[in-house]
């Protein structure tokens, strides 16, 4: 009997994609939010899901340079195009591709990931220098993929190419099926998730009867004990199997550290999860000179936050002059991504 995997096995080869991917090292590309295939375990959020918006990680980008931007600031090796499906607006995926391409160079290794098999727009996106292509067939297409075009659309494509496809227990059997017709399609590897809850998707999983494996995963239960099922079906193809935990707390946790060394303030610390530690203080704008004075605080260890409306600086100095001031004042635990979610506020008086 297999013990269970705690990160993510692969068989063979590991596509170069996931390589980089598992180094944190890739920019997360959403070219559009809009996508005709409706899976329901579609795990995209209500800010993105069925919007033609688009995020570089977790940035809204208004512009090209935000895209660069964002992949500067983690250090990208790599892009990651997803979506929706970025093939619903093709020109804007291929002007994204020469973008990274040309201001990163050609080793930028770029995968895409898209629900719509169609040998021409594939070829444009091969065309325009794209690396690696994720086909996600649709769930009604997996028992009956040797009825499609897909086996011809593999056969034509000449960059790296594979399916990427979350582990449905419930579809167990069409899922079987379709890895077992595709492992003789000359794939150069096959992707497997574990099945995720999310704010969007919750309903849809309830209604199929999944839970949580335990209190503290967002994966469905039995979603993991199908990777070693298809282990035993011992499939020519390599294959990549890519936990809930590991993508949280391996992928994220090293993008974000690679992040947080880059736009940490001086008066920021970076934690041993890549996170940042912070003082605030709830005082106006026009008090910062004052708290500055009076404490004799260096200009580099304190700023306005406008965005925010607030007084940032270092958590050992708030610490030390909290009981000193009649305003509000936090350590506050925050990603150091773009939109900066906060994790923990602990109130000092």
């Amino acid at each position: 009997m297999h013990s269970m995997p705690k990160n993510s096995f692969y068989t063979k080869k590991l596509a170069e994609g996931c390589k980089i991917c598992e180094e944190g090292a890739k920019l997360v590309l959403l070219i559009t939010g809009l996508c005709r295939a409706n899976c329901f375990y579609c795990p995209l959020s209500e800010k993105k899901r069925g919007k033609d918006v688009i995020y570089a990680d977790e940035m809204l980008v208004e512009k090209e340079e935000d895209i660069i931007e964002e992949a500067e600031l983690i250090e990208a090796k790599g892009t990651g195009i997803t979506g929706g499906d970025p093939l619903l607006v093709l020109n804007r995926t291929i002007d994204a591709i020469h973008l990274l391409k040309d201001y990163f160079g050609e080793k930028h290794h770029i995968h895409l990931y898209t629900a719509t098999m169609n040998h021409e727009k594939a070829k444009m996106l091969e065309e325009a220098g794209l690396d690696e292509i994720r086909f996600h067939p649709m769930p009604t297409l997996w028992k009956k993929i040797e009825r499609t075009s897909f086996k011809k659309l593999i056969e034509k494509i000449n960059i790296d190419k594979g399916i990427e496809i979350p582990l449905i227990p419930h579809l167990k059997k069409e899922t079987m099926h379709l890895l077992k017709e595709v492992d003789k399609y000359g794939l150069d590897f096959i992707n497997l998730n574990e099945l995720e809850f999310s704010i969007t998707n919750m309903d849809a999983l309830d209604a199929f009867g999944y839970v949580a494996k335990n209190d503290e995963s967002s994966a469905a239960k039995g979603s993991e004990e199908m990777a070693y099922e298809i282990l035993e079906l011992d499939l020519t193809t390599p294959i990549h199997y890519c936990s809930s935990s590991f993508k949280d707390a391996i992928q994220l946790r090293r993008r974000i550290e690679r992040r947080a060394k880059n736009v940490a303030k001086l008066y920021e610390v970076i934690t041993e999860d890549g996170t940042l530690l912070k003082g605030i203080i709830l005082a106006e704008k026009d008090k910062i000179n004052e708290i500055k004075e009076e404490f004799e605080i260096e200009d580099e260890l304190i700023e306005w936050n406008e965005k925010k409306q607030r007084i940032e600086t270092s958590p050992f100095i708030l610490e030390e002059i909290a009981d000193y001031l009649p305003y509000e004042c936090y350590i506050i635990e925050e990603y150091p991504t773009a939109d900066r979610l906060e994790v923990e506020r602990i109130p000092l008086k």
